[in-house]
Order: C-alpha cells, then structure tokens, then sequence
C-alpha cells in the first residue's frame, strides 16, 4: 500500500495478492491481466471511482453474523508494532486497520460485477472538491459519525488527524512523503505536538475541511484513503506512544487486545453505523490475527482440514506446499495481484562504480532465490527490469543495460568485474538475512551462493526481526556494516507518483541504498507538477532513466500473494488495491450449512 505500504519480504518469504474462488459460499473475481502462468498485473488496481457511492454496503448474499476468524500470517510478517493510524505505513498494518477499525476521508469498496476495488467516500460525502488547478481541496465530513465510545467524531477531529500526519518521530508515516510534499508550509509544520494546531493549510468550516497546497495535487482523493487522513483525539487522550496501544475506532471493529508484533483480535463496534459508510460490513463477531507465525506450521494448519483451519485464513501458502494444497483445497488456494516491486538496493556511497551494480544484477539468482523463499516463480513471483510493477499505467518495458536481458548470466557478471578493475573474489558484499524463517536464511544462501559463483566474495548478516528495522535505520549497527540493502515497495495507489520519488528522491526513508542524483530530484519534482493525464508517461521515461543512467537497483521481482482458507470463510476476495485479503466482506459461515 506504499504501504510500506510493502511487504516486509524481500529474499524471504512469500509476498503476494488475490483471486477470489468459490468456498464456504463465497467468491469473487479479479480483472487483472495475466501471463500464461497465471501472474496477476495489479498495477491498476483502485483506479475507478465512484464519488456518489453511499451507505450502508450491498448486503453480501448469504452472509450471516456471528463466529471468529483467524488469521495466520507467517513469518517474516511481524504484524504492526503500533496501531497509531499516522503511523502506518505497511500493507499488512493499512489492510487491517483502514478496513476494519479506522475511517478516512474517503476508502475502496470491492465491486462484486468487475472484480475490481472502487474508490467511494467514507468519512466525506464525496471524493472531495478541488479548486481548478487542484491546489485546493475541500471534503465535507458526513454527520453521525461516532468513535467507539459513542462520541460525535467532528471535521475538527479529522482537521487534527491531517495535521498530524506532518509530524514526525514516532509518528512518521506516509505523511512523511505526501503531506510534507503537497500541503502548503509543510515544511515549516512539525504537527500539532511541536508546532500547535494553528496550521494554516488546514482549515475547518462547520463540517468543511479545507486543505491548502504547496502544488497540484489532483490525487488527493486517492491519499484521502489513508487511515493517516482521518481523525484522532486532540486531547489527552489522542497522545503517542500511549494511542498507538488503545487507539478509538470508527470502523465496524474495535481493538479487543493487542500484543505488538504477535496479536491483534478486533471485536464489534457497536457505535458503527453502517448507514454512513458504502463500502464495510459487520458479519463476523471477531478477527484474530496472528503475526510472524512459523511458515511449516501456518502450512500444516491449512492442509490439516480440521475444526482449526475451516475457520482460518493464510496469507502467504508456502511454494512448497502449493501443489499437496491445491489438491486437498482446491479453489481456497488463492493466487491474486499486488502492485508491489522487489530490490537488491546497493548502497549509492559504498558501491559507487555502476560496473559492479550492473554485475551484481548479472549475479542475482532471480528464480532460485524466490523458490528458496516460498516463492513459486511465474506464478507469486515473475521478473523483469523496470521499477514499476507489471499493470501501473504508463509503464513500458525496456533494457535497463543496452543491448543485454538482465537475467542470472555469472560470466557477465564477471566481465563487467573485471572491466571495473576487480579479481575473483575481491569485492565483497555484505547484506542481510532475514533469518526469523527458514525460507529466509534460504534465500540468502541462494544469493550468497550466485554471487561467489559470479566472482564476488559474501558476507551474510543475519537478523531474526523484520529487515525493515535494519534497512531503514542508517545509525543501526548492521545497517552501517552492509553495503546492499533492500527494499520491496507496493503502491499507494495506481500512479508511479507514489513508487518513484519514495525510492529515488534523495532523503526518503525508504530510499534504503542512499540513491541521491540532483537530475532525477528535479525530474520527479517536474514530473509530479504534470497534468495528472501527463504523468504515466513521464514516470515511465524517468523509471527508464533511472535505470539506464544510473542504475542504482536490480528489482529482484514483482510480487503476487498466495493465500489458503478455510471451508467455513464465505465472500473471499482479493482487495487488489491494498494488496491482501478483503475483509470488509468476509463471513464465517454457520456449521452444518
């Protein structure tokens, strides 16, 4: 979602999205194209609208109220450390929480006659208003609205969730990248804790709220859906770190318990009110979802068919484990799109020759690596050499070095070593394992392996917790011992405006190889200026410039998810444009039915 938005998997477990299949009397569809082994291009996804959608939600057929359902969600997937809506920033943490317990100003709804996710109003009457040159942007906030306490939720406490979302800290998010990019002073405004309320970009009118930009920004109703663009209490009681643990909902779900990075069960909101929102349901009595769970075992559940698993849904079956699956479930193995591209990101300051990043893209055992995984290549995993993912509008296929296919070519590799002035086993690369999984580790020895093969020596650091706790963090110790980080970044929304400039702009977070070219920081600022009907073909000429001129990241792979559930989960469905299952329409469907 950019979620980061991503998936905390790169070389490591599986990271993929969905089709929904018939069982336990649900199913669905999806319209993304595919290849001839069935990889889903979910590049598109959430690109239709629908601003007059209005509540309740279209019952689901057949849907009943009552049971649980479980969650499993393998390793190296360790759950959110924080439920702060500003924080947010991953696709399993925005999937959850902006579905089931956090409104915003706007949100997706699944259509059930396309297949396809559809951007409709949530917390607004509408997708917004904007002024001619989209410099300003006015949502009216619906009435009836209510935290879970049975409180009014005000346009002040949306207002006070926007400005928020400029701070930073422990509350940095994607508001790092888009509120501090687009909203008129950002740059001086640290959010309401540092600097007060009184930010002039954001203004309230009796149920309007006006937002004030530096630029155009005609994808405001698309940042709109994030759970950072809705409210959060001003007083007290709204305060971080302690709100991140006992957030207010105003979704159909409420926190119930949570222990960080293991468990999170959401129970009814009884203060939601369907007749205000299009796009949720309240079928099931609770969700439990349980992180970093171990990958054999999350498998075995599954394959078991047994009282556990006929309630319980898996978000990432392992390769190993697809075919005994899909045998023994049939149409509740799940293989469905997601907007998300994998990097080998060489740090720009240490590995500063392009000779050698260009051998290491040579060296990369693109296939193995993913099947060592949990990956099953051409199906959750298919390769190519553009940053954008396969379906994002504008995106054009080329080579990323002239003249050549970037695939595993160890004698390449070695050529372009040589020419860069380099012996057999001279340069060394240093990068991470997440080693929480067996897959983990495996994938990491694959690589290890390619690369010595194609005259690099190796060192593996191994770190049990996410890698995302190392790769963004420049004062981490191992951090400053690699000289390759990585990255896997999905979209926030169908625009290359939310994949480029979080990777390649100098200073952003997740920009992990430290990748700084002033020609391409002007380029993304000229690009994100376009008329929006200009901008896929300029993101596409800049992805290739990226690449061609300065080639700073192999891209290891583009990402589908490969989820299994249970015979009593009915409406199953891909929520492509989050890029992980649709639980706003899931029910559990009553034994002996």
């Amino acid at each position: 979602m950019k979620r980061s938005k991503f998936m905390a998997a790169v070389a490591g477990a599986a990271a993929i999205s969905t089709l929904a299949a018939c069982g336990g009397g649900g199913g669905g569809n999806n319209n993304a194209p595919t290849t001839d082994d069935g990889f889903q291009e979910g590049g598109a996804a959430g690109e239709l609208k629908d601003p007059e959608a209005q509540g309740p939600a279209d019952p689901i057929e057949g849907a009943e109220e009552g049971g649980t359902i479980n969650v499993l969600l393998p390793s190296p997937d360790t759950g959110p450390a924080t439920l702060d809506p500003t924080a947010g920033w991953s696709v399993t943490d925005n999937s959850i929480l902006q579905n089931l317990v956090f409104r915003s100003l706007t949100t997706y709804k699944f259509d059930p006659e396309t297949g396809e996710m559809v951007l409709v109003p949530d917390l607004a009457t509408d997708l917004g208003t904007p002024n001619q040159d989209f410099t300003e942007w006015t949502f009216t906030i619906k009435d009836g609205i209510r935290w879970e306490n049975g409180d009014p939720v005000t346009a002040e406490d949306v207002a006070f969730g926007i400005k928020r979302s400029l701070a930073g800290g422990d509350l940095q998010g994607p508001g790092s990248k888009y509120s501090k990019t687009y909203f008129a002073g950002a740059e001086d405004y640290n959010g309401p804790y540092e600097d007060g309320e009184n930010y002039e970009a954001v203004t309230v009118d009796g149920n309007d709220i006006t937002i004030e930009m530096s630029q155009p920004f005609p994808e405001m109703d698309y940042w709109g859906s994030f759970m950072a663009m809705g409210p959060v209490p001003s007083g007290p009681e709204g305060e971080p770190p302690g709100y991140g643990q006992e957030p207010l909902a105003t979704g159909p779900y409420k926190v119930a318990s949570f222990r960080p990075e293991v468990e999170l069960v959401l129970e009814r909101n009884d203060e939601w009110d369907p007749e205000t929102d299009p796009s949720r349901h309240q079928y099931p009595d609770e969700f439990v979802f349980q992180f970093n769970q171990d990958t054999t075992t999350s498998d075995q559940i599954m394959l078991s068919n047994n009282a556990e698993s006929e309630t319980t849904i898996l978000t990432a079956l392992q390769g190993s484990s697809y075919q005994r699956a899909t045998e023994e479930l049939g149409d509740r193995v799940v293989s469905a799109s997601q907007a998300c591209t994998g990097f080998f990101f060489p740090d720009y300051d240490k590995i500063t020759e392009k000779e050698v990043r260009q051998a290491l893209a040579f060296a990369y055992p693109y296939e193995d690596a993913a099947a060592a995984g949990g990956e099953i290549p051409g199906l959750t995993r298919t390769f190519g050499e553009t940053i954008l993912p396969p379906g994002m509008a504008g995106r054009e296929e080329f080579d990323a070095i002239e003249g050549e296919t970037m695939e595993t070519n160890p004698e390449k590799a070695r050529e372009l070593l040589e020419a860069a002035g380099y012996a057999d086993g001279e340069y060394e690369i240093r990068f991470l394992s997440q080693s929480g999984s067996p897959e983990g580790r495996a994938a990491a020895d694959q690589i290890a392996t390619a690369l010595e093969d194609a005259g690099f020596s190796t060192r593996i650091f191994d770190y049990d917790g996410s890698g995302y706790d190392v790769w963004t963090d420049p004062d981490n110790n191992i951090h400053k011992q690699l000289n390759v980080q990585q990255v896997a970044w999905c979209s926030d929304w169908p625009s290359g405006s939310t994949f480029i400039p979080a990777l390649f702009e100098t200073g952003q977070e997740y920009n992990t190889g430290g990748f700084s070219e002033p020609s391409v920081d002007e380029a993304i600022s000229e690009v994100s200026s376009l008329p929006v009907e200009d901008q896929p073909a300029a993101w596409a000429e800049l992805d290739r410039t990226i690449m061609q001129d300065f080639f700073p990241v192999i891209p290891t792979g583009y990402y589908n998810n490969l989820f299994a559930y249970g015979e009593r989960i009915g409406n199953f469905q891909n929520d492509a444009a989050q890029g992980f299952p649709n639980w706003r329409d899931m029910y559990v469907v009553p034994e002996g039915s």
